[in-house]
């Protein structure tokens, strides 16, 4: 078992130094230079070279890679006669940090990972992150709440109606929302509920978690502005999901000990729900759980179409304003949490079936 986690860890680990890698050289051969959006029409050439040198992008691609590992790696290397060989300390504050050995002028350090600052606002990116991940975690999971519930209970009502005008509306409806691309569902269903249902619904167009009060009371939970992206965000696992159930219901209804459960006369609702779905749960959940991830991921667009101020919009703002490290931050956050949430996976299907480690 410990080699199995081992192994899983190292596949991790190179993904994220993979990503990690294409993400950093991507963003530097990228035309636009940040110094002269930075600087705007105040821009010469002697100050964008003063600016490009403060950032260390004047340095040779190759060390500036090199510095850029180092300010991610939890153990870096220090110089300690040039408090700025390595920018995890920066110019305007010291980051926290213990070392561990010194070696001449070279120590090892331990600290958390530095994502650096905003080119735009100069605010560490992991406050940004810290800001606007909450957001999207609770938009991720509301949509994943609401695909679980309505997909299992359209998925068992297709199932025990096989064949009739129910499953085949049900059909159609998750065929439709498996083919809407996210960008153009949230557009539309903005839309509708939000302009031409407007006076029906009250829902706004766009909103945040939190709204300022009117009153200057400060701000305020405003749960109706989560419904329209939470729907938009959750259309697709749910159309997977009714699908999933469907097929997995129908597989524990043929199966012998619910055909021996109704002939001894137990009630219909109980074999349905305490029994049938009750086994045919374990692909439904393993599905959810890999939907969940790619929720936390995939919440740009429909984020940025609702003025959500989560990752999507952090991003998009990042990518129009030249903020690098805003944006390489934010990806290779959401990419390390994607790693970590497939490691766990895995590690719970080595744990749950043993023939998973032997084949790992």
């Amino acid at each position: 078992m410990l080699r199995y986690i081992g192994k899983r860890l190292l596949y991790g680990l190179l993904v994220i130094l993979g990503v990690v890698t294409l993400v950093f050289f991507l963003f530097n051969i990228l035309p636009g230079d940040p110094a002269r959006m930075m600087l705007g029409q105040r821009a010469d050439a002697e100050s964008i070279e003063m600016i490009n040198r403060d950032l260390g992008r004047d340095r040779p691609i190759g060390e500036q890679y090199v510095a850029y590992l180092n300010d991610l790696m939890p153990l870096s290397l220090h110089n300690n006669n040039d408090p700025k060989s390595h920018f995890y300390l920066d110019a305007e504050k010291y980051e926290p940090y213990a070392t561990l050995l010194s070696v001449g002028s070279t120590s090892l350090v331990v600290k958390a990972p530095y994502l650096r600052r905003s080119y735009q606002t100069k605010r560490k990116v992991t406050d940004v992150i810290a800001t606007a991940f909450p957001q999207t975690a609770v938009l991720a999971l509301t949509a994943m709440a609401f695909a679980l519930v309505v997909g299992i209970l359209l998925g068992v009502l297709s199932a025990l109606h096989k064949g009739t005008w129910i499953d085949r509306l049900t059909l159609f409806l998750s065929t439709l929302g498996m083919s809407l691309p996210s960008f153009f569902a949230a557009i539309l269903i903005a839309w509708f509920f939000a302009y031409v249902l407007a006076d029906w619904t009250h829902l706004n167009m766009f909103g945040n978690l939190y709204t300022v009060d009117d009153y200057g009371c400060g701000e305020y939970l405003d749960l109706k502005n989560l419904i329209l992206p939470a729907l938009t965000l959750g259309i697709r696992p749910l159309a997977v999901l009714v699908e999933l159930t469907k097929s997995s219901m129908l597989e524990a209804l043929s199966q012998d000990y619910i055909r021996t459960a109704r002939a001894k006369g137990m009630p219909y609702r109980r074999l349905i729900f305490r029994h049938a779905l009750r086994n045919a749960l374990n692909p439904i959940v393993t599905s959810a759980s890999g939907w969940l991830a790619g929720l936390l991921a995939g919440a740009v667009f429909v984020e940025y179409v609702f003025d959500w101020k989560g990752m999507g919009v952090v991003i998009v703002d990042g990518l129009e304003k030249y903020d690098f490290p805003v944006v390489m931050g934010s990806i290779l956050f959401i990419c390390m949490l994607l790693v970590i949430i497939n490691i766990i996976v895995d590690i719970l299907y080595g744990i749950l079936d043993p023939r998973v480690r032997i084949d790992g």
